[in-house]
């Protein structure tokens, strides 16, 4: 990760609204049910016939704020929701209770037509370029079908200039837009997945894990691609990961997720210098430093708890070294410390 660019270099000051808060979620929750229909959920106890409901609580209560300009990186071991935040965010998902405001407008309770004038204004990243793009069309006709959609006024030549812009943006030759997507790699394909939520010229973009699936050689690349576009079209991110060592360069703030909850956000230097929640300090002492000679990894105790029979009070109590009995009992609340926000008993209390 050292051709990354610094923050410093990729900060902008030139956009009077930045710091406002752009996209804005209040008590968002998620339950998948598990049981099916009706008849599936019947049950016979005790000599009775019962209906039974059980639920997959992916999301539990999530409060988060975006700013205008700033890359939010959201982060936790894989099933902590990270995704379905994301999804709900794009109404790729219906929440089961909470709210979500853009730019100060309610939009989780949107018909899909009514969501329509947010769709130029927010796109998203997919995780695997191999999926994400539509085998049976050329990137000429994936580049130029949302332009179509939301640019109906739009001559044929508009069009065309506007894909060889997009192309060359992100470093792909116009020339190759009669290709398929299985005649470029994978690099090539997040490129080209990029340009695609480019074109319509949005400023918010929610990046799913646009790296995971690609060469460690290719994520640098697709990260500056992703920095400079930032400072180029004045973009926010939202930016969904599970690799600490790109958050470190990348991040302007971090959100760290467990089961569902949040449990600590906080300025991307101040959480990697000095993390306060125990998840979070064990999550940090997991990333392989070269510097380190006898690296002390912190090594939680006990399984990550299902989320269908969520445990009680913190859902981190269970592997938690500081837990004590209010944590086994009480549901943390997010405070102020230090300048971070941190959901833990033991930090509230002064023990951590």
């Amino acid at each position: 990760m050292s051709e990354l660019m610094k923050p410093s270099q990729r900060q902008s000051d030139d956009s009077a609204q930045a710091g406002e808060t752009l996209l804005q979620i209040r008590g968002l929750e998620k339950h998948f049910p598990l049981s099916g229909d009706f008849l599936e959920q019947l049950r016979f106890e005790g000599g009775k016939l019962k209906r039974r409901q059980e639920f997959v609580h992916a999301i539990n209560g999530v409060d988060i704020d975006v700013k205008r300009g700033e890359t939010l990186c959201v982060v936790g071991e894989s099933g902590c929701g990270k995704s379905t935040v994301a999804r709900m965010v794009m109404g790729l998902l219906h929440p089961s209770a909470g709210e979500i405001r853009y730019d100060g407008q309610r939009i989780d309770d949107l018909s899909p037509r009514q969501l329509l004038p947010y769709r130029r204004r927010m796109q998203m990243i997919f995780q695997n370029p191999y999926a994400s793009l539509n085998p049976r069309m050329s990137i000429q006709q994936t580049l130029e079908e949302p332009l179509r959609f939301h640019h109906p006024d739009w001559n044929p030549q508009q069009i065309l200039d506007k894909i060889a812009e997009v192309m060359a943006s992100v470093g792909i030759d116009p020339e190759w837009g009669k290709r398929f997507g299985h005649e470029f790699s994978g690099g090539q394909r997040q490129r080209i997945a990029i340009a695609r939520a480019l074109a319509v010229e949005p400023e918010f973009i929610v990046a799913d894990e646009p790296i995971s699936a690609l060469d460690v050689s290719i994520q640098a690349q697709v990260l500056n691609l992703l920095m400079d576009a930032q400072q180029t079209h004045h973009l926010t991110y939202l930016f969904i990961t599970h690799d600490l060592a790109v958050v470190e360069h990348f991040g302007t703030r971090v959100v760290v997720m467990y089961l569902g909850r949040i449990c600590e956000v906080a300025e991307t230097r101040s959480l990697f210098d000095s993390p306060r929640h125990p998840y979070t300090q064990a999550l940090l002492s997991a990333i392989p430093r070269l510097e380190d000679e006898k690296p002390e990894h912190i090594k939680l105790s006990g399984e990550v708890p299902t989320p269908v029979k969520l445990p009680s009070g913190c859902v981190f109590h269970g592997r938690c070294p500081h837990a004590f009995e209010r944590c086994r009992r009480e549901i943390p609340q997010l405070i102020e410390a230090q300048g971070s926000q941190v959901a833990c008993h033991g930090v509230e209390e002064g023990r951590i």
